[in-house]
């Protein structure tokens, strides 16, 4: 699903990344990427920094192997490092830091606070860290799917609010408190419209996930709804679906070490 993601909005991470490049006040020779995931903000950065040295840093091994076949695929294995570390365990050693990424990894560390402030000693001054989050989850759907009641897609965002998925604060006074200085920030508006064939393959599972997690707090009437857009057979089915789109956002903060 990550893979997907990059894949969807890949465009907007070209721009994330053009946006840290204008905040940097000198040419970064490491960029770190913190909770690398599979990889694609990592392949963005050195996109971004071509001669920069990129670690990608993750607690799974499985994780940094992807990256690194990507690594191999791109030609970047001679200046991009994997590092398996866990951020709410000990800083790793990896080196100062003149750009560091969290990209919707900041509000799954334990002690936020912490992990800054390691990260704060080890940014060379003048340093920047950027940090994303998401503002709102995927959205597909139009209002009207063609069974069920109307406004399946706001129901469902509802009960995931109360879930707190995704929850995240505005980390502006926990970068001020590690010692970081608040360069910037700005919110994302995404809108990938016409999408791509594979946003009927994004938003299945993307929803088959929805509807595990909310299934005991449905309605009959929207469980039977998600079932037909799940299920290929159906009429109203995502794959026959003409009008998805995909629409999001989200807000980063630029801080930097005085």
């Amino acid at each position: 699903m990550l893979d997907l993601d990059a894949e969807m909005l890949g465009s907007y991470l070209d721009e994330m990344t053009a946006w840290a490049e204008r905040h940097a006040r000198e040419v970064p020779r490491r960029v770190v990427d913190l909770g690398a995931g599979t990889g694609t903000g990592t392949l963005a950065l050195s996109r971004r920094f071509p001669q920069a040295e990129i670690v990608a840093i993750d607690s799974s091994a499985s994780m940094l192997e992807r990256i690194g076949a990507s690594a191999r695929r791109h030609g970047l294995t001679e200046r991009l490092r994997v590092v398996q570390a866990d951020l709410d365990g000990v800083w790793p050693e990896i080196g100062a830091v003149d750009l560091a990424w969290a990209a919707l990894s900041l509000h799954h560390v334990a002690d936020p606070d912490r992990m800054l402030s390691d990260l704060f000693a080890a940014t060379n001054p003048g340093g920047l860290l950027v940090v994303i989050e998401m503002d709102s989850l995927p959205r597909f759907l139009p209002d009207d799917v063609g069974h069920g009641r109307s406004g399946l897609e706001t129901r469902l965002h509802d009960a995931m609010a109360q879930d707190d998925w995704n929850a995240h604060p505005d980390w502006r006074a926990s970068l001020e408190r590690a010692g970081f200085a608040m360069a910037a920030q700005q919110t994302f508006d995404i809108a990938v419209s016409p999408a791509p064939p594979s946003i009927e393959r994004y938003a299945r599972m993307f929803l088959g996930r929805v509807r595990s997690a909310l299934e005991d707090r449905l309605t009959g009437d929207d469980l039977d709804t998600l079932d037909h857009l799940l299920a290929d057979e159906s009429a109203h089915a995502l794959l026959r679906q003409r009008d998805l789109t995909l629409r999001s956002s989200r807000t980063a903060w630029a801080a930097r070490r005085p």
